[in-house]
């Protein structure tokens, strides 16, 4: 086996591409991934990092180009790091999507699946409902666009492929009343300026427009003369809205909304109904692929009319407004006041009397009704990225629905809930991919997961599993060869030791908990519930190093921390 180094040039095969758009191939049995080749292709690479796991190069020259290869539509393209994947056609990026879904249920989520459809887009670009500029100073002058590619450094964007084209001309007016009057952009390091994020909604159906800023203040400088030249922009603006946002750290929206101007919410059309969205309510951001998305959810319900449906995590209540059509009940419950609110505003103007919502943490909710012996034939759960948490899947194996409709915005995480549900007796029935961001590296999923357990369900077991999915994610990796491996499945989730286990084998450094912590801090993420960082900002202690700084940003890339 030849022993690779650091700045080797070679040429390889790409046999494979994870979902990201990093090709992976193999040098005398060792993985390397190449990001940006495209699996067939033969390229000359020159060995970037060297890792006990893995090899990572970049390509110098592509020999022999895949004929799903395109030249990028985009000049933002790749430094931005919201789409990944237009280097190569749509039909390719289906293949990868449908293959990422495919290995997670299969690998991580220990099912056995013959094939696994997936629904593509009609529309690739213009197709989100739902927009969110970072704003920015570089050299002295206010910017807004999208965040590089795993750092918090704004691209300047003067136009996005895949958001409506009022999105352009509402950024740039922000910017113009900034310069105007020579308001400051926030600056997360130092915590000081104002404005963080201009947040656009936009209904697709109805054309109605909603313009969010959030600001590192409680009184936001000359609203008039926002508003005056918002309008003037974009004339069909039905609501701007100012959200209060004083928090260190790189939070979109704050916990306030104040209108400026309109009442603060817009109305859509989704499924043949009416929703009121206000600012901070979860809404589907590509409203074609939704609706066919929450189709086939209802048809995976299969309701009859007699039914009690319990959907979690229901935001302004689409799903369950969508399943009450053909239910006897419906219940929605959502963390989020604002969108609770809209949900029950939405079931009065849709004439529903047979949904209810309640504004409570899904595993709270889930706990209090299975102690109420409340007994819901049908749940649907449609998680945040970081999927249900464990008092949802006991709650599930307590109140025991005959079938769960499970969907998803990130693969890997459902096929860890899928695994654990298993234990609680339910078995997967039927599973599709559907592409709700197309040319980026994101895609949905919905299930059925129906009763097969054989006997009584061990609750043990169930939270056994539960448990066990909690485990450190380095002992999932050795599950599975690194080559058939993306590395997606396992972000955001590391903990200190993985983090400094992961530095030291990448660069050598030993790094504390608190230097980690430190970093952390900086960034603006949550520290740790456990973990203490001295009252004073001042107090004396061990400063990480700018060489240990940068090898931790380098693992919280990796996990996909930031």
């Amino acid at each position: 086996m030849k022993e690779l180094k650091r700045g080797d040039t070679l040429q390889v095969t790409i046999e494979a591409a994870t979902v990201d758009g990093t090709g992976i191939a193999r040098v005398d049995g060792q993985v390397v991934f190449v990001p940006g080749a495209l699996p067939g292709e033969l390229c000359r690479i020159r060995i970037a990092h060297i890792g006990r796991s893995a090899v990572f190069a970049e390509i110098l020259r592509v020999e022999q180009p895949s004929a799903h290869r395109v030249e990028p539509d985009c000049p933002y393209f790749p430094k931005c790091g919201g789409c990944a994947l237009r280097h190569m056609d749509y039909a390719q990026e289906l293949e990868l999507k449908r293959t990422h879904v495919y290995n997670c249920l299969t690998r991580i989520g220990g099912q056995t699946l013959s094939s696994l459809p997936i629904t593509g887009a009609e529309q690739t670009d213009g197709y989100r409902n739902k927009v969110q500029f970072p704003v920015q100073e570089q050299n002295g002058k206010p910017v807004a666009g999208f965040f590089a590619g795993k750092t918090h450094t704004v691209i300047p964007a003067a136009h996005c492929r895949i958001q409506p084209d009022c999105a352009d001309r509402i950024r740039a007016a922000v910017l113009d009343w900034m310069r105007k009057y020579s308001i400051r952009a926030y600056d997360e390091a130092a915590h000081t300026g104002y404005i963080r994020h201009i947040y656009i909604r936009f209904g697709a159906e109805s054309g109605q427009i909603l313009v969010c800023i959030t600001a590192n203040t409680q009184q936001l400088p000359k609203k008039k003369q926002l508003v005056q030249t918002l309008l003037a922009a974009e004339p069909g603006i039905t609501t701007i809205v100012f959200s209060p946002n004083t928090k260190k750290g790189n939070t979109v929206l704050g916990t306030e909304f104040l209108p400026l101007y309109g009442d603060g919410t817009i109305t859509d059309t989704l499924c043949g109904l009416q929703f009121r969205l206000s600012a901070p309510a979860f809404y589907q951001v590509n409203h074609a692929q939704a609706e066919r998305l929450y189709e086939k959810a209802a048809a995976l319900a299969g309701l009859t009319g007699e039914e009690t449906v319990l959907d979690l995590y229901c935001g302004t209540g689409t799903i369950t407004l969508c399943l009450a059509r053909h239910a006897k009940k419906a219940v929605g419950v959502e963390i989020i006041p604002q969108a609770i609110e809209d949900a029950k505003f939405n079931a009065a103007q849709n004439g529903m009397d047979n949904a209810e919502f309640y504004c409570m943490d899904a595993g709270a909710a889930a706990k209090l009704l299975a102690e109420r012996g409340e007994k819901p034939n049908v749940i649907v759960v449609d998680p945040p990225r970081k999927g249900v948490s464990a008092d949802v899947i006991e709650a599930i194996a307590i109140m025991q629905p005959q079938r769960v409709v499970y969907v998803s915005c990130d693969p890997a995480t459902m096929a860890r809930d899928i695994k654990a549900l298993g234990a609680a007796g339910y078995q997967l029935k039927n599973a599709k991919a559907l592409d709700l961001f197309p040319r980026t590296a994101n895609v949905e999923t919905v299930v059925l997961l129906s009763k097969g357990a054989k006997g009584p369900v061990d609750l043990c077991s169930a939270r056994t599993e539960v448990e066990r999915r909690m485990v450190d994610s380095r002992k999932v990796k050795v599950d599975f060869s690194l080559e058939d491996m993306d590395l997606a499945e396992f972000k955001g989730k590391a903990t200190y030791e993985q983090i400094k286990a992961y530095v030291l084998e990448q660069t050598g450094l030993k790094v504390s908990s608190l230097y980690i912590a430190q970093i952390k801090k900086k960034c603006g993420l949550d520290v740790g519930e456990n973990f203490n960082l001295p009252k004073s900002e001042n107090a004396r202690q061990p400063q990480c190093t700018p060489e240990k700084e940068d090898a931790i940003m380098q693992a919280f890339r990796h996990f996909g921390i930031i």
